[in-house]
């Protein structure tokens, strides 16, 4: 059987495209959304035309009983992960003396919690068959912090400490965790910037471009492909920034 693949926040963006190349590639994909019903359809019959199917399961994977639901689906289904891919996220642009509460619990709980939980529910699976891929999908502000996007940051950044961690405790089950921290890349999360903003922003980046999806979508098919390489974070930013 084709590898099992689980993407969180598979409906737009990023997660559409790492979607999109992994079923092309041969892999069983399970595509989780929570909003965006209408582009995952979209995708799904995109895909069927090319006689190439894949599962859409709906879950807000910030809540525990619905992320263990969607990893049992794909057990009872496939009898196996072999995959997870945690791309679900939200952005806020807000000043940090403005943040509330709600708005710490919804950039944190959609961000972080979601990729602890699903790690924590598809781990006995992985190490009970003694092979595992997980690729968090953090960004470049969880390595040197944006202004105006504290929780964003934080969040991220806590994505990547997990990552570091979990590479450690998970290797000797033959399990691999790696971060990729994108840079500003073409997707719906910078729609708040305006040309000239986004002009300023290509100027500053050596590759003189913003970021496709598809960028991201070919470093997520190197890792899963790849065999030796565990507890990274790969950013893929043009060049805009060089730690």
């Amino acid at each position: 059987m084709s590898e099992v693949v689980i993407i969180t926040g598979a409906s737009k963006g990023i997660g559409k495209e790492i979607a999109r190349n992994l079923a092309l590639k041969g892999l069983k994909v399970i595509a989780n959304y929570n909003k965006s019903e209408e582009s995952i359809k979209e995708l799904k019959r995109e895909l069927e035309k090319q006689e190439i199917y894949i599962d859409i399961v709906k879950a807000d994977v910030s809540k525990r009983e619905e992320a263990k639901k969607l990893v049992e689906y794909t057990i009872n289904k496939y009898g196996k992960i072999d995959i997870l891919i945690n791309n679900a996220g939200i952005s806020e642009y807000k000043l940090f003396t403005d943040e509330t509460d709600e708005d710490w619990n919804k950039v944190i709980n959609t961000n972080l919690y979601s990729a602890f939980i699903m790690c924590q529910e598809v781990t006995p699976n992985m190490i009970n068959n003694k092979n595992g891929c997980i690729i968090n999908i953090s960004s470049i502000w969880g390595i040197v912090g944006a202004s105006l996007e504290v929780l964003y940051s934080i969040s991220k950044a806590g994505m990547n400490g997990l990552t570091k961690a979990l590479a450690k405790e998970l290797g000797p089950s033959n399990i691999r965790v790696n971060s990729i921290a994108p840079g500003i890349i073409k997707t719906q999360m910078i729609s708040n910037l305006n040309k000239k903003e986004m002009e300023e922003i290509k100027n500053d980046i050596p590759l003189e471009r913003v970021g496709e999806p598809s960028d991201i979508a070919k470093c997520v098919e190197w890792l899963v492909e790849d065999k030796y390489t565990t507890g990274q974070i790969i950013s893929i930013n043009g060049g805009w920034v060089i730690t």
